[in-house]
Formats: structure tokens, C-alpha cells, sequence
């Protein structure tokens, strides 16, 4: 029990530290996992505090559901595309909890692709870049968090104690 919440979380985030515009991340993680876990590798736009959210453009490396075993989801959010997500794709994935795997972004003023273990499984190019569909001209800074419950996360398990997200490495080539 933590200021009146049952459970807490944790994030490291790059943000005024650093931030760049156009790259390849590289994560290589091993997975928090149990029912109402919610890992992510995630990137923001280092304008939030001044345009907000969705204006600023958030690109989900990897989203994770303790609840949805075997599963990983990628994302982009946009002020076309908030709130209710459209552009998602998830893919299948095993150990995800026991083993490390790469999750990675590749960034360009084009596209994003989103790949685990180097192999691409979802690219984000609209047709139409504007303001709507495209705030990802601009820096981003990186976060990597382990969230508990929430809209994504679900029910926390009555069981769960604690888990872990193990990193190995965070490399951005640019």
C-alpha cells in the first residue's frame, strides 16, 4: 500500500535528457508478466508539454498485456488516430516473460516499422502526412515503464506480489 494504491510501477524516461528525431531503437528486454501487468517501450514527443497530447505523437515500440500471454502489440498515436487506437497491429510472440527478445522502431521521415527479433511486423506510412496524421518530424524522447491495471493492463491478478521488466540494452542509432 503506496499513497492510498495498492500497487505501484516505474518508468525511466530520456525526456530534457535526451531526445533525437529519426533513428533505430533497439530494446532488448525480457517481458513483466502477470495478470494486469503492462509493459511498455515507448516513445513521446519531446513537444508535450507545450502541444499535448496526441499533437506531440506517440510511437509504442511495444505494449505488452500480463493478461494477453504470447502477444505484443505495436502503435501509433496521432490526433487522427487517439483515444480509440487504430493504427495497431499485434503479433504473436513466445517467452516473452523468460527469455529477452529485441523489440525495435525504425524511424524515418517517410515510415515507421516495428520489429521483434529483427523481423518486421507492422509499418506505419499514410497516404496523407499533415498535423493529423504525421507530428513525427520532431524529436522524441524514450520511455520504458511496467504500468499495473489501467485500460490496457485490466484486472491485476489477486495473486500477483511483483514482476519484473529485465533490460539488457537501449541502442538508438541514428
Amino acid at each position: 500500500n503506496f499513497e492510498d494504491a495498492e500497487y505501484t510501477s516505474a518508468r525511466l524516461k530520456t525526456q530534457d535528457k535526451f531526445e533525437f528525431t529519426y533513428g533505430r531503437v533497439d530494446v532488448r528486454a525480457k517481458l513483466a508478466g502477470a495478470g494486469g501487468t503492462w509493459p511498455a517501450i515507448w516513445m513521446l514527443g519531446s513537444n508535450f508539454p507545450t502541444v499535448g497530447w496526441p499533437k506531440c505523437g506517440e510511437i509504442d515500440i511495444m505494449e505488452y498485456v500480463g493478461n494477453k500471454p504470447g502477444i505484443v502489440q505495436s502503435a501509433i498515436h496521432t490526433p487522427s488516430s487517439s483515444g480509440a487506437t487504430v493504427n495497431v497491429k499485434s503479433t504473436s510472440i513466445t517467452d516473452e516473460t523468460s527469455e529477452f527478445h529485441v523489440y525495435s522502431v525504425i524511424w524515418s521521415g517517410d515510415k515507421i516499422s516495428f520489429l521483434i527479433d529483427d523481423e518486421k511486423f507492422y509499418t506505419y506510412e499514410p497516404d496523407v502526412k499533415n498535423e493529423s496524421t504525421w507530428p513525427f518530424d520532431a524529436s522524441q524522447f524514450l520511455i520504458l515503464n511496467v504500468a499495473m491495471g489501467g485500460t490496457l493492463g485490466g484486472s491485476i491478478d489477486p495473486d500477483f506480489t511483483e514482476s519484473v521488466m529485465e533490460i539488457d540494452y537501449v541502442r538508438v542509432y541514428q
